[in-house]
């Protein structure tokens, strides 16, 4: 999946779907782990590629929340 269309997917989910795709990309991980010490080539290219859809995941997640204790009025 191309990243913006895979950007686009993450910002139409809700907070739950969210966390449920956060929880999920981190089993995955998990086992690609446990896949990679095995010594599974294919392994490392889709570790790569979760880590980066996490992290991208857990960038909107952190976008929505307010922004607590920054007041951009008082400048």
């Amino acid at each position: 999946m191309k990243r913006r269309e895979e950007l686009d997917k993450y910002r139409d989910l809700s907070e739950e779907e969210l966390q449920a795709e956060t929880a999920r990309l981190k089993e995955s991980l998990f086992r690609l782990k446990f896949k990679l010490a095995l010594g599974e080539v294919d392994a490392v290219k889709r570790i790569r590629q979760e880590k980066r859809s996490l992290a991208r995941i857990q960038t909107l997640a952190r976008q929505r929340q307010p922004q607590v204790g920054y007041d951009t009025e008082a400048v």
